[in-house]
């Protein structure tokens, strides 16, 4: 597997807004009886970050976070102190690429649309950065 891996390059790896490995499910999380949360409730936690989005960018031909320019980023992806630390250990840490940078940024605001935040705070920001496994695979 690390040997395919390895034939993707790095740039091309870094225009791949989320990289999620998928485990096989276990057993117990299969048969867990809990309540998950409603696929409606789901939708309408979809619904609001879109329609953030849409007022966001209204009137510009831009739709939605992935498309985001350099000055979008700096207008609109504000991430707080928590935030900006997180993002610069893990910059270091993990060798990310300055593409690597704006696609965290891109996929943590909308993160945090989801979460129906204003600005982007640590725990989006780590959200984000957990969607870069393919990046964390070659450190």
């Amino acid at each position: 597997m690390q040997r395919y891996r390895s034939r993707i390059s790095g740039p091309l790896l870094d225009r791949i807004d989320i990289q999620v490995e998928v485990p096989p499910v276990r057993y117990r999380e299969l048969a867990d009886h809990r309540a998950a949360e409603a696929s409606a409730a789901i939708r309408a936690r979809v619904d609001a970050a879109r329609a953030a989005q849409l007022r966001r960018f209204h009137g510009r031909t831009v739709l939605c976070n992935a498309q985001m320019t350099a000055q979008d980023l700096k207008r609109f992806c504000r991430a707080d102190a928590a935030a900006d630390q997180l993002l610069e250990a893990a910059m270091t840490k993990l060798g990310l690429s300055a593409r690597a940078y704006t696609r965290i940024l891109k996929v943590a605001r909308t993160i945090a649309d989801l979460d129906g935040a204003t600005d982007i705070g640590a725990a989006q920001v780590a959200e984000a950065i957990q969607y870069r496994s393919l990046d964390r695979a070659f450190h």
